[in-house]
């Protein structure tokens, strides 16, 4: 059955439905977008959902929605930059001193030491102190470790959430002289249940999607997606040399607020188009 995208008719966002896959964007904005919030996504299937990066407006998105970010049980970080993680603060203090409970992250140990040393310690760790020791990770997450799979063209690691399942795949974003996921800073991206592609940030990566397409043959690619040349995310030119079949099912995310002045090259393009705030891309049980 094909792709539903629909628009949230009334708040709050359910965190349930009938049992279908189905992506809602609480931001689809770049790092600095002041329109449509920072690229951050909700899954949800049956009575399971987990969030996809939580950025420094998540928290407000959410208000704003009329939910609380303490709502969302379950969480996946695919890399370091405040966009994807300055709500993580919020979330990890308003769980230990308010509700008394751990929520659920997928993570695995060589990423968690890089969130948790490099970003997270410092505003979370030192609260507490007993006997000499300090707030732990594992103190404020219930930690679920995906397991390594092998024969991918390139480091890909499994995890089930409930009824969903994730597959994470390691992508090429910073710093900006990395050629190779392997150079790169750890950064990841997402399978969703074998039949969606989230690169969240990523450089332009053809190995990336076309290896990939060809194994799972996707039916929404969501693509990180910037409207200029250079840096580190892929942009609309580069993109625009990946075939027909590919751009006619990828939708474009993180995007700048200057979007509306590239709405009829993404047509002449190909491109499925850009994805939306507030609204759910539902996949019906195939």
């Amino acid at each position: 059955m094909a792709l539903r995208i629909r628009k949230l008719a009334e708040k709050p966002v359910p965190l349930k439905n009938d049992g279908f896959l189905s992506v809602f964007f609480i931001g689809v904005g770049s790092a600095f977008s002041k329109k449509h919030y920072q690229n951050n996504a909700i899954i949800i299937k049956g009575n399971d959902h987990l969030l996809i990066d939580c950025g420094t407006k998540t928290p407000q998105a959410f208000y704003e929605l009329g939910m609380n970010i303490t709502d969302i049980r379950n969480f996946h970080i695919t890399h370091s930059h405040a966009d994807h993680i300055g709500g993580l603060e919020e979330v990890m203090l308003m769980n230990r001193y308010v509700l008394r409970k751990r929520p659920k992250i997928i993570i695995n140990d060589t990423y968690q030491h890089v969130l948790w040393d490099k970003s997270l310690k410092g505003g979370s760790g030192f609260n507490e102190e007993e006997a000499g020791k300090l707030l732990s990770f594992a103190d404020l997450w219930e930690i679920i470790r995906p397991k390594w799979l092998p024969d991918y063209p390139r480091e890909t690691l499994n995890s089930d959430l409930g009824s969903i399942n994730l597959k994470i795949f390691r992508t090429m974003h910073i710093p900006d002289t990395s050629l190779t996921w392997e150079t790169a800073f750890w950064s990841s991206g997402v399978i969703i249940d074998n039949r969606i592609m989230y690169t969240s940030d990523t450089k332009f990566d053809r190995k990336l999607i076309e290896e990939y397409d060809a194994i799972f043959e996707f039916e929404v690619i969501f693509q990180d997606c910037q409207f200029f040349s250079g840096g580190v995310h892929a942009s609309l030119e580069e993109l625009n040399g990946l075939s027909a079949e590919i751009k006619k099912k990828m939708y474009l995310m993180h995007y700048g607020d200057n979007w509306p002045q590239f709405e009829q090259k993404l047509k002449e393009y190909g491109f499925a188009g850009l994805a939306q705030q507030w609204h759910f891309y539902d996949f019906p049980d195939e």
